[in-house]
């Protein structure tokens, strides 16, 4: 995997994560990317590096407003009660912000306003009237997650902003075709605003150099984000109609957009912590110093495209380098809270006395840091027995055990070239793999050092040769109490408690978290008291892993009842959080999500006249042609004759239901003057009918039961 790095070692440097969404409790997915930026920080600070850590809670946006008028609570009430969460959780797993601030912080709402006026002043920002999806039954405008559709490039179900079931493109206000109310369920319809955009596109050209030559990181964000100003980039609306979140300048009745203020939190942030440290914020942000972004892969184009697109505009530095996770997965199924395929921080692992340094080397050591992560218990119960309890753990204690019961201190020795050589080489690997992101390679490297370890102590027989030269077995002692120094500060990144343990056990003064790289060279000091050692790693027996695994199992089967219910009553039940709600006594387990809309055809629609079914312009047709659509494994394009000169080109859902020559010769119901829309960029000009029992999962075409002629009327 292609790596680009600052070229300087000697600038401050300022590392940020994704912010956490404060609507709902921490989950393993979350740690993806603050576990490895942690671990990445604490190596930073042991090489010598000025580093400040930053983050915060995202607090505005549609799904929180719609969580907090379920919860029958205020935005700022729900906001405090999931950033507590966040804060503390982060701390229980030894992660540790210099500032862990809010989006709706002062100094977020402040630094966003001067970030907006200075785009306004320099003519990037600009007013449009637009078409906004409007709910006449709620009496509202549906910003983003208040409102779903079809999204108008690959004809999946998508959300205001984003086709987040589909092909992932962010979605501009109206865009959405056949939009519905998440709140009601009801049909929505499109209004006109005044609405204000960025001008995205003008930006294109700084992007290309920008994303080509500039930005570091990993290779995965840069190459999406190019990807995505080759093709073209758009203006971006960035106001919603909502009272929760930074007010856009002279605008009361809007708010800026939540893709706007979040990442502005990462200054504000900074803000906050250098008024604390009596330092400055503007050495990141307006100078030299180096931004490195660790972020999970869907939220991307943000951190590569608008983002440095604004901070551009507003004269701000852009980021040095993005380091895109690798999604997750749960047992090898995709990861999903609606279906039960979730693992929360708290309740799952935490509250079962699992160790938090036992789920850091997981999600360091599992596989690169871009690449998928699959989280298993019984993977987990493996990785940790077999690595951290057979090789690492089992090395440090029978050499602690050993030395504090025969000598009670570090007995007299020399490092030996061989293994002093050792110790230089993994460290060197452990630092170009940090440098790199590339965090399992570091695990690696650093537990090769312990397996070295291991061999050593094996080697030299310290039990039998106490017996003839204790001299002798002191000299081979004092080597493996060294290589256990070495250790504690290789590892203390990736298991900080554990390692502090044996850093006090081997005697040693200072903190272990402050103390740098280089001492791993630095020898014992002869004569250093030990402590009797504990055993710091304990192997996970299969019955506390069966008990997890059962667990799991059954909040999956509660996930498909509760779907299977919410269809049998003829809409989709809200999805789980697994979360408590903001006030204990409001109802377990509110949903972060908007609801989704009812399932077509079971909400009772009004009654309509005649006139209106008139015009519809329903059609017999006869497929000509059917071949599935290239960017789509749902769509497929169908010619269709319906009495025309031409044959009439539609784009149909079918593919999970129909092999394309199935569909060849059949007769099929078309409504022939539906409004045009482009799907995964082909046209569709019309709607081939179909029923679905969607609790059945099937999906049939329309047909006559007679042979009849195509373009003939249904009436």
């Amino acid at each position: 995997m292609e790596i680009r790095m600052p070229e300087s070692s000697s600038k401050p440097v300022l590392v940020t994560c994704g912010l956490p969404y404060a609507n709902g409790k921490a989950h393993i997915g979350h740690l993806r990317t603050y576990v490895p930026a942690d671990i990445f920080v604490r190596s930073l600070r042991k090489e010598g590096r000025d580093v400040t850590f930053v983050c915060g809670s995202d607090t505005h946006g549609t799904p929180i407003v719609v969580n907090a008028e379920e919860l029958g609570i205020t935005p700022k009430e729900l906001v405090e009660v999931y950033h507590k969460h966040f804060d503390e959780t982060f701390k229980q797993l030894g992660v540790y912000f210099d500032a862990f601030g809010t989006t709706d912080d002062p100094e977020n709402h402040n630094r966003t306003l001067d970030i907006v006026n200075r785009l306004i002043e320099k003519d990037y920002v600009y007013p449009k009237t637009i078409e906004i999806a409007y709910c006449p039954k709620c009496n509202r405008f549906l910003p983003d997650r208040y409102v779903e559709g079809s999204c108008p490039h690959c004809g999946e179900i998508a959300r205001g902003d984003e086709c987040d079931q589909g092909c992932g493109k962010h979605l501009e206000p109206g865009e959405l075709l056949n939009p519905v109310c998440t709140i009601c369920g009801g049909p929505a319809e499109y209004r006109q605003q005044e609405h204000f955009f960025f001008k995205l596109s003008n930006f294109s050209d700084y992007l290309m150099d920008y994303l080509s030559n500039d930005l570091g990181g990993t290779i995965n964000a840069r190459n999406y984000a190019l990807g995505w100003v080759r093709q073209g980039l758009t203006d971006w609306c960035i106001t919603r109609n909502l009272e929760w979140g930074v007010k856009f300048p002279g605008h009361d009745d809007l708010v800026v957009y939540v893709w706007v203020d979040a990442p502005i939190g990462y200054i504000a942030f900074t803000e906050e912590w250098a008024a604390k440290a009596g330092d400055s914020w503007e050495k990141y942000w307006k100078n030299e110093g180096e931004i490195v972004h660790f972020i999970g892969g869907d939220i991307t184009y943000h951190h590569c495209i608008f983002w440095p697109a604004m901070l551009k505009g507003a004269d701000y530095s852009a980021p040095t380098a993005v380091v895109a996770s690798g999604m997750v997965k749960i047992e090898d199924k995709k990861f999903s809270k609606s279906r039960g395929n979730v693992v929360w921080v708290g309740e799952d692992y935490l509250d079962h006395g699992f160790h938090p340094d036992l789920l850091r080397y997981y999600l360091a050591s599992y596989t690169s840091h871009t690449k998928e992560l699959n989280f298993s218990w019984r993977v987990l119960q493996e990785k940790i027995n077999t690595e951290l309890v057979a090789v690492l753990g089992n090395f440090l204690y029978r050499t602690m055990l050993f030395a504090f019961k025969n000598y009670g201190e570090v007995p007299e020795g020399e490092v030996e070239p061989e293994v002093r050589e050792e110790i230089e080489k993994a460290l060197k690997e452990v630092k170009t793999a940090m440098a790199e992101y590339e965090f399992k390679k570091a695990v690696d490297s650093a537990m090769s050092l312990a397996s070295f370890g291991n061999i050593y102590f094996q080697s030299h027989e310290p039990w039998s040769l106490i017996k003839q030269d204790k001299a002798a077995c002191g000299q081979v002692l004092y080597n493996c109490l060294h290589l256990a120094k070495a250790l504690c500060l290789i590892f203390e990144p990736v298991t900080p408690e554990s390692m502090e343990t044996a850093w006090k056990e081997l005697g040693q003064e200072g903190d272990l978290h402050t103390t740098m790289y280089d001492d791993t060279l630095v020898p014992l000091k002869v004569g250093t008291k030990l402590a009797k050692p504990k055993i710091l790693f304990t192997k996970l027996e299969d019955d506390r892993i069966e008990e997890m695994e059962e667990i799991a199992n059954q909040r999956v089967k509660a996930a498909d009842a509760k779907k299977t219910a919410g269809k049998g009553n003829g809409k989709e039940p809200a999805k789980s959080e697994g979360m408590e709600p903001a006030e204990e006594a409001k109802q377990a387990e509110k949903t972060g999500e908007a609801a989704k809309p009812a399932e077509e055809g079971k909400e009772k629609l009004p009654t309509i006249e005649y006139e209106d079914f008139a015009k519809l312009d329903i059609r017999v047709g006869k497929v000509l042609l059917a071949e599935p659509v290239k960017k789509s494994k749902k769509l497929i394009r169908v010619e269709v004759d319906i009495g025309e000169e031409k044959p009439r080109q539609l784009v149909a859902g079918l593919a999970s239901y129909y092999a394309p020559e199935e569909l060849v010769g059949k007769s099929v119901i078309v409504l022939a003057n539906l409004k045009p829309a482009k799907l995964c960029g082909v046209e569709s000009n019309g709607m081939m009918l179909a029923a679905d029992n969607c609790a059945d999962n099937i999906v049939a075409t329309l047909m006559p039961d007679k042979e009849i002629k195509p373009g003939s009327r249904i009436r």
